[in-house]
């Protein structure tokens, strides 16, 4: 055991401690599985993340460090908010990438690029982006749908459509059919738990009738599951990633939008979602450090 460089930091809001939280172990050399998955779990944040050199083969891809993420749980294969979060420790801790405005992280997913904040990105506010990872995406069966509406005490006529989602982190998308429904829905532990469904609830925000043309509004919430339960997340990356490659592509939504997050726990989750010209997704969002020092692992 010895001292390691730790910070924690508040990820998607305009504001600290209006977002997701995050823990970063940034000297994650020589610490064992059993020891990333004890601290994640003292921690008791959503993800704590440890960041090590790059594979050679990730360096040998361009790779400028590599990322593990861990919940109380397990570990995953990539998440939204520790992307950004770990990335902008990385930065703080004097990380210097090879690329000026990009940053490029090995994940178990694989090779994520984030953009740093400037004039030539298109990002309209000081802070990071993520490039979507790409998304496996299929129907969910009628009954599935039943039973998790049921778990989250909603109707059917609620719903207008599903989707499961899959980019190393996998939801239920549902798309309501207002945002007024979003408020309503309140989650069964045991039900959710018992199906193994996070759910991924999402909803447009009508236009104010003679407001001008500005860019849509999607009201989102995260039901997910914990090591002992369910837990609601004030804003997930990875969450939103997939709900814009779905909605995007179903043509319910059109990018760049913005999302909110977190209002049904008393958070501010904001990010944007936009689309480069060459199609590719990614999720802005600021980042704020809150606390930095030394942990003994």
């Amino acid at each position: 055991m010895q001292p390691r460089r730790f910070a924690q930091l508040d990820v998607f809001a305009h504001h600290a401690l209006q977002g997701n939280a995050l823990a970063v172990v940034l000297d994650g050399e020589g610490i064992g599985d059993a020891a990333m998955l004890d601290f994640a779990r003292w921690t008791n944040l959503s993800e704590t993340t440890f960041v090590l050199p790059p594979t050679p083969e990730g360096a040998a891809c361009g790779a400028d460090y590599r990322l593990r993420i861990f919940t109380p749980a397990g570990e995953l294969a990539f998440a939204g908010h520790p992307t950004l979060g770990s990335c902008q420790a990385w930065l703080n801790a004097g990380g210097t990438p090879r690329q000026a405005q990009v940053v490029v992280q090995e994940c178990a997913k694989g090779l994520v690029s984030i953009q740093r904040s400037s004039s030539a990105s298109g990002m309209d506010h000081a802070g990071l982006a993520f490039a979507a990872p790409p998304l496996q995406r299929s129907e969910v069966p009628a009954g599935l749908q039943a039973q998790v509406l049921a778990a989250l005490a909603l109707q059917a006529d609620d719903l207008l459509a599903a989707q499961w989602l899959d980019n190393g982190s996998r939801w239920m998308g549902l798309l309501m059919r207002s945002t007024d429904m979003l408020p309503r829905a309140q989650p069964n532990a045991v039900a959710l738990r018992t199906l193994g469904v996070k759910a991924g609830l999402c909803a447009i925000h009508t236009p104010s009738s003679g407001a001008m043309a500005a860019e849509p509004v999607l009201e989102v919430r995260g039901i997910t599951l914990t090591a002992h339960g369910i837990a609601e997340d004030p804003a997930t990356g990875s969450l939103n990633a997939s709900l814009a490659q779905w909605l995007g592509a179903a043509g319910h939504i059109a990018l760049p939008y913005r999302v909110q997050q977190g209002a049904a726990i008393g958070r501010a989750g904001r990010m944007r979602l936009v689309a480069d010209a060459q199609g590719q997704i990614w999720v802005q969002g600021q980042v704020h450090s809150v606390l930095t020092g030394q942990v003994i692992l």
